[in-house]
């Protein structure tokens, strides 16, 4: 088992003088360092144009809108860490968003009751995805896209379309989608919570070495012993359970269960988040900080645009373009030739 170590690039000289500026830089990494540095810029830019950008208020209202694309996005650099993608996460939120309010609504159920069926929901179309991407042998990224199609519609036709239920009148919803822990929201702690989780799981066990390894090269995975089927079919259940925890509070922030409505798109989000954050998408390398500056940057960037009355169409040119930029400036690094150009 390997001990942690202070990276090279961040020790001193042997004399004893700090590390040179280049060799911090380097121990941060380009692609974190680059998105701080984007991020500084969005809240400088936005911040001179409305006094009350900056303003603490607006900041928990940034955190609690990227809370819900945050978790998804956490569990999408897992997928992606190991060579895969799941492109239904938005369609798995909005239908146990929808669960968790019926069944709160069904019988006089409590809340946890409700919780526990969109749970278990989550959990077990997890395992679907992550049984027709092993067992199936399809590809992840076709696979998801059926999911994407079919949980969608599936949550569509329980709820005939409409939002289910109202959540407001129980203490545990409202705690969960208004309360505040020392000042920061509920939400907001629940994806730190959940991210400090995955990040110990990726960096420090067992479990996150073997997804590293599977993602790098599979067959060397394969022939070191890892069992590369029961590793991604959990990873896709705990997509599934994760993406249930962010319909539960889609639906405690909006009061009822929404099938389509706060949940479709986040599949991007997701994706563009964890791609801007540095993971690869060919699998082996990623982790959760580059994820979490992703996020924040599209949240900050997204409620500028907001603040600012920038039609809500110009979000998604804005996360479309950002996933063409990160995954060029991949490209580039990896050294790879670009497709039908010559050398």
């Amino acid at each position: 088992m390997t001990t942690a170590t202070t990276p090279p690039a961040l020790k001193g000289t042997p004399d004893g003088r700090p590390a040179r500026p280049t060799a911090l830089l380097a121990g941060i990494g380009g692609q974190n360092l680059s998105l701080v540095c984007a991020l500084g810029a969005v809240l400088a830019v936005f911040g001179t144009l409305n006094d009350n950008y900056l303003s603490w208020t607006n900041i928990q209202v940034i955190a609690e809108a990227a809370t819900i694309t945050g978790l998804l996005a956490v569990v999408q650099t897992v997928v992606i860490i190991c060579g895969g993608l799941d492109i239904s996460v938005g369609s798995q939120a909005g239908l146990a968003s929808v669960v968790s309010a019926m069944a709160f609504t069904s019988a006089g159920s409590g809340a946890f009751a409700g919780m526990a069926a969109a749970v278990g929901v989550g959990a077990l179309v997890g395992v679907l995805n992550g049984a027709v991407i092993v067992y199936g042998r399809v590809n992840p990224t076709i696979a998801t896209l059926a999911g994407l199609a079919a949980y969608k519609g599936l949550a569509q036709l329980v709820s005939d379309g409409r939002a289910q239920g109202y959540v407001l009148n129980d203490a545990v919803f409202v705690f969960l989608g208004r309360g505040k822990i020392a000042g920061l929201p509920v939400m907001v702690w629940i994806l730190i919570l959940t991210a400090l989780a995955v990040h110990v799981l990726l960096k420090y066990t067992d479990i996150g070495r073997n997804l590293y390894a599977i993602g790098g090269n599979d067959i060397a995975a394969r022939l070191a012993g890892i069992a590369i089927n029961k590793y991604l079919v959990a990873v896709y259940a705990l997509i599934g359970v994760v993406a249930a925890v962010a319909g539960i509070l889609l639906t405690a922030r909006t009061g009822s269960g929404q099938p389509v409505s706060g949940s479709e798109g986040l599949e991007l989000k997701a994706i563009t988040a964890a791609a801007l954050g540095g993971s690869a998408l060919k699998g082996g390398r990623g982790g959760v900080g580059g994820t979490l500056l992703a996020v924040a940057l599209l949240g900050a960037l997204d409620n500028g645009l907001t603040v600012q009355g920038i039609n809500s169409f110009w979000q998604n040119v804005a996360q479309g373009a950002l996933l063409v930029v990160a995954v060029v400036v991949q490209q580039r690094r990896s050294g790879e030739r670009a497709v039908g150009l010559p050398g």
